[in-house]
């Protein structure tokens, strides 16, 4: 399985920037795919996941209402558009799958147990 994250870059706060994780290896469809952040000294944070199949889409309350995921099935490809960008969302951006179908735990909390993670992608956030 391999995940390839682009798409990072120096934004104005305020503005929008749209990622993109290139997927092979597995099912895509039917696998749950997350976007996840590292921002310096904290600790990973899940944003948003995706299963393209099910029409099953997860987000964060800090993100919820800003960012969106999709899919292009056909290309095997999630994106994640971040509009009203904020200093806070600086961070190290990286998707992540597995061959899971959830995106949720039992729980219902987000599914942090995917393991298979591309490289990240930096987005700074300028105030």
């Amino acid at each position: 399985v391999q995940l390839q994250a682009s798409g990072g870059g120096l934004v104005q706060a305020g503005g929008s920037l749209r990622l993109s994780c290139a997927v092979s290896g597995l099912t895509f469809g039917n696998s749950a795919i997350a976007w996840f952040r590292q921002a310096p000294g904290k600790e990973r944070e899940g944003i948003a996941c995706i299963v393209s199949d099910n029409d099953d889409t997860v987000y964060s309350d800090s993100v919820k209402g800003r960012f969106t995921i999709a899919s292009d099935n056909a290309k095997n490809t999630v994106y994640l558009q971040m509009n009203s960008l904020k200093s806070e969302d600086t961070a190290v951006y990286y998707c992540a799958s597995d061959y899971t179908s959830s995106c949720r735990t039992t729980s219902d909390s987000f599914n942090y147990g995917l393991n298979y993670w591309g490289k990240g992608t930096l987005v700074t956030v300028s105030s």
